[in-house]
C-alpha cells in the first residue's frame, strides 16, 4: 500500500482527535511522518497540549517547524508563538517576529495580527505603529476579529490615522459580531454612551463569559461602578 493511502485527510484527523486522541496518536504520527501537513500540525498541537501523548513542547515546536517548511502558514504562525512565549525553546521575540512575518507574507491573518502586536510595542523589532496599523487593517479586511477591534481603536483615538468615530464604530461592531470579547466590550461602551443599555448588556454578558483573566480583572471593577443599574446587576450576577 503506498504511503499516501495511509494518510488521513484533515477531516478524519479532526474527528479522531475529538473522539479519542490517545487512540489517534499512532495514526497521526504515521501520517505526519508520511508528509501530510495537516497531520504534522495536529501532532504538533498534541505535543503542545499533552493531548493523546505526554506534553512535549520541544517536539511540538519541531513538528510546527516541519509543517512550516512544507509551506503551512499556520505552522509558521505557531512557531512564532512558541518563540514569543518560550514554548519548547527560549523566548526570543526577534525570532517570533521572523516567523510571524513569514506567516503574514503567506497571507495568514493571525500572522499579520501577531506581527502587528510586536511592531506596535517594539518587541523583537523596531517599533513601527504605522506598519502595525497597516497589518491590523489587512487582517481585519480578511475577517480577523481581534484585528477589527484594534483597527477600530486606532480610528477612534486617531493613532497613525485621522480620527474617524463612525468608521471606528463600524469596526467595533464587526469585531463584536465576530465574537471578540474586547470588541464586544468596546462596542458596548459606545452603545452605553448612546443610551442603548439593553443591547450593551447583551454584549457585555458575552464578553464577561469569554474574556481572559487579565481582561476580566480590568473590566469587572469598571462595570461594577457603572451608572446603569442594569449593568451593575449583570456584573453582580456573573461574579457572585
Amino acid at each position: 500500500m503506498p504511503e499516501a493511502a495511509l494518510a488521513p485527510d484533515a477531516g478524519e484527523l479532526a474527528g479522531w482527535l475529538r473522539a479519542a486522541p490517545e487512540a489517534a496518536y499512532g495514526a497521526v504520527r504515521q501520517a505526519a511522518q508520511a508528509g501530510q501537513v495537516a497531520a504534522q500540525l495536529a501532532l504538533a498541537q498534541m505535543f503542545m497540549e499533552g493531548k493523546g501523548v505526554a506534553r512535549d513542547p520541544q517536539a511540538g515546536l519541531m513538528w510546527y517547524s516541519v509543517a512550516a517548511s512544507n509551506g503551512s502558514a499556520t505552522a509558521m504562525n505557531m512557531a512564532g508563538r512558541c518563540h514569543e512565549l518560550g514554548e519548547g525553546t527560549a523566548a526570543d521575540p526577534s525570532l517570533a517576529a521572523a516567523w510571524y512575518r513569514r506567516a503574514a507574507d503567506a497571507g495568514l491573518d493571525w500572522g499579520m495580527y501577531n506581527l502587528a502586536n510586536l511592531l506596535a510595542t517594539g518587541r523583537g523589532v523596531g517599533k513601527d505603529v504605522a506598519r502595525a496599523l497597516a497589518l491590523y487593517t489587512q487582517a481585519a479586511q480578511l475577517g480577523h476579529a481581534k484585528s477589527m477591534n484594534l483597527l477600530a481603536r486606532h480610528l477612534e483615538e486617531g493613532l497613525e490615522t485621522p480620527r474617524d468615530p463612525q468608521a471606528a464604530l463600524a469596526w467595533y461592531r464587526r469585531s463584536a459580531e465576530s465574537g471578540d470579547f474586547r470588541g464586544q466590550a468596546n462596542y458596548a461602551s459606545i452603545l452605553l454612551q448612546q443610551g442603548q443599555v439593553r443591547q450593551a448588556a447583551g454584549l457585555l454578558r458575552q464578553a464577561l463569559a469569554h474574556g481572559s483573566p487579565s481582561f476580566l480583572a480590568r473590566i469587572v471593577p469598571e462595570l461594577a461602578a457603572s451608572p446603569h443599574p442594569q449593568i451593575r446587576e449583570l456584573v453582580a450576577r456573573l461574579t457572585t
